[in-house]
């Protein structure tokens, strides 16, 4: 993978601004903070969001990746306030799960999802060598 930083730019924080890849593309549907048997242990933010990146890199692993294949992540958040209060956990869990990848990105506010507990839900495209 190639990081893409135009000259002059800051280098962005906990994110790409564009990524060249090459190789298999995986794509994951959008994955909720539930456990294996489709349960909320938490309606809490940050803990749905723990539980989301431990279920994203559960499905790379069965398709033979890992999360420093991942080069896209967009995050649906229902509550975009307390998201941004929470950034330095969600960082650390992010770190903590994930690593230093550092895919494009992007976070989005919504209303609601489709299940209805659901607080975040995150899209992924991984490339596997």
């Amino acid at each position: 993978m190639q990081h893409i930083l135009p000259p002059k730019w800051p280098r962005p924080k906990g994110y790409s601004n564009g990524i060249i890849a090459e190789g298999k593309m995986f794509f994951l549907a959008g994955v909720v903070g539930w456990n294996e048997k489709e349960e909320f242990a938490s309606d809490d933010l940050v803990d749905q969001f723990r539980q989301a990146l431990i279920n994203i890199c559960a499905i790379l692993e069965t398709g033979n990746c890992g999360p420093e294949h991942i080069t896209r992540m967009t995050w649906y958040v229902t509550d975009m306030e307390g998201y941004r209060n929470e950034l330095p956990k969600f960082g650390a869990i992010y770190k903590e799960i994930i690593g230093k990848n550092f895919p494009v990105m992007a976070c989005i506010g919504v209303s609601a999802l489709v299940e209805r507990r659901a607080k975040i839900e995150i899209e992924v495209t991984a490339m596997l060598p």
